[in-house]
């Protein structure tokens, strides 16, 4: 028995039989004996002629599974063809196969006894057609099959786009091993690594043509990765925070994973949350040098002169920033920063102080410019401004925890007297620029020329005069002009 898949013409040495009949002949039966030969010769003849009479079958197998025979290896063939036309026509992009599957080994026989119409069916249901595709490889397991080795190169390469320019990719490919690099420029940046966390290889393969896939789907299958699928359910006492903490991710992470989730909603017990972490099959490892132009702050100093008044300032120095150049390694995976170290810095220009000269000369009878609140807590129960038809020129304080009016800042009592819409009120002078005014007391504690520290007590608060409660009116003046308190108190 010998086999041949792929010639049509199977040619097997025929079975020869031979019979030999020995004797002692006699003279006197020679001419009997030659006659009775010829007639032996002639029927020996015949029979061997039908035996050597042979036929040929075919034993079909699919991947090595035995399938069954056929009388006519035709009919294997039809059927390959068929397989081939229908992928042909379903792929068009791709080089189908259905002939490797197949093995055929014939056989010669006296009797053909076969059942071509079974056999033709398993082996049509038998037959897969694959096609030539190009394996993507991860650490020596296949991912993903392309169309061929042009996809494999593109896969790879676009893999490296998603994180460095093709700029960047063509200035590393043309850098000589060990190059001396030139020195950064302003705010330049240049790649010096990129590399894969995984080796990458290809090779050939015969593949069913649905499994085949395009340069994106398999980029997609190379930054994505396995995924291991979770599902978390919320328990009494969980917040998105430490569901978030508890499966190693961030917050925004989780939020991604859940598009319908804010950082405000409420949670359900029983609530089921995704915590899906994509595990990519490769990551791409970016490291760039960096030189970034930067200013160094200039140091606030304050000076104190006793000989000034307090609240008086004088810049003695403006302050000028200074400038260096500092370079930096970067390094990226996937495009988050993993580390950044400094490796050089240059000062370009030294900083220059800014220094300001402060009084601290305190004279009771003239303001410090800064005032403080004129009573004992309380609360604003009205602002300046328009009020029943007619300007309200400061603020009312009310419900303060005890009724003492206090002196906003030093100065010296102008006026302390009765009035018919602010009833008992004083007017403070504090020799800046400045006047303040307390109305509706119910006493007074202070005199006209009496000199005032800030703080200190001019009387008790009151509902005197054109007033609903008890409350203080309190007035800031600046150089005879009523002015918004709330821009002056210090609370």
């Amino acid at each position: 028995m010998s086999s041949n898949t792929n010639n049509k013409d199977l040619n097997t040495p025929k079975t020869s039989i031979v019979r030999h009949h020995n004797g002692k002949l006699k003279v006197a039966a020679l001419a009997a004996l030659l006659i009775s030969s010829v007639s032996f010769n002639l029927g020996f003849a015949k029979e061997t002629e039908q035996t050597n009479s042979f036929e040929k079958i075919y034993h079909i197998y699919v991947a090595n599974s035995y399938i069954g025979t056929v009388s006519d290896y035709a009919i294997v063939e039809q059927i390959i063809q068929n397989k081939e036309q229908e992928a042909n026509e379903k792929y068009k992009e791709f080089a189908v196969d259905a002939a490797s599957m197949v093995k055929v080994v014939p056989e010669q026989v006296f009797e053909v006894e076969s059942d071509d119409t079974d056999t033709a069916k398993k082996l049509e249901e038998a037959i897969v057609v694959k096609a030539a595709a190009y394996a993507l490889v991860v650490n020596g397991e296949p991912v993903a099959y392309l169309k061929d080795q042009a996809d494999f190169e593109q896969v790879v390469k676009e893999l490296k786009l998603q994180y460095a320019s093709q700029k960047e990719l063509d200035e590393l490919a043309s850098r000589q091993p060990n190059e001396t690099l030139p020195t950064l420029k302003k705010n330049e940046t240049r790649i010096l690594e990129i590399s894969l966390s995984a080796d990458i290889t290809g090779n050939e393969k015969k593949v069913f043509p649905s499994s085949i896939m395009t340069v994106d789907e398999a980029l997609r299958v190379l930054k994505t990765g396995s995924l291991e699928e979770q599902v978390y359910k919320v328990k009494p006492g969980d917040v998105l925070g430490s569901i978030a903490k508890a499966h190693n991710l961030k917050l925004a992470e989780l939020l991604k994973l859940n598009p319908n989730l804010t950082e405000k909603s409420i949670l359900n017990i029983g609530q089921e949350l995704n915590i899906t972490i994509a595990k990519p099959f490769v990551t791409v490892k970016v490291v760039r040098e960096k030189m970034n132009r930067d200013t160094i702050d200039f140091a606030k100093i304050v000076e104190e002169d006793e000989t000034m008044l307090k609240g008086e300032k004088v810049v003695k120095q403006e302050g000028t920033v200074g400038k260096i150049d500092i370079t930096y390694v970067i390094t990226e995976e996937n495009g988050i920063r993993t580390d950044r170290v400094q490796t050089d810095e240059k000062v370009l220009r030294e900083p220059e102080s800014r220094i300001v000269v402060v009084g601290t000369k305190v004279i009771p009878s003239q303001g410090t410019g800064q005032f403080a609140w004129p009573a004992v807590g309380g609360y604003i129960s009205s602002h300046m401004g328009h009020r029943w038809g007619r300007q309200h020129e400061g603020i009312d304080i009310a419900r303060p925890s005890n009724y003492t009016i206090k002196a906003a800042d030093n100065g010296v009592v102008v006026k302390a007297e009765r009035h018919s819409t602010l009833g008992n009120y004083v007017m403070i002078d504090h020799n800046n620029g400045y006047k303040t005014v307390y109305g509706h007391m119910s006493k007074i504690n202070v005199s006209v020329g009496e000199t005032v520290a800030q703080g200190a007590s001019l009387g008790v608060m009151g509902s005197t005069g054109r007033s609903t409660g008890t409350h203080l009116h309190f007035e800031v003046h600046k150089e005879g002009t009523p002015v918004n308190p709330m821009a002056y108190l210090n609370k």
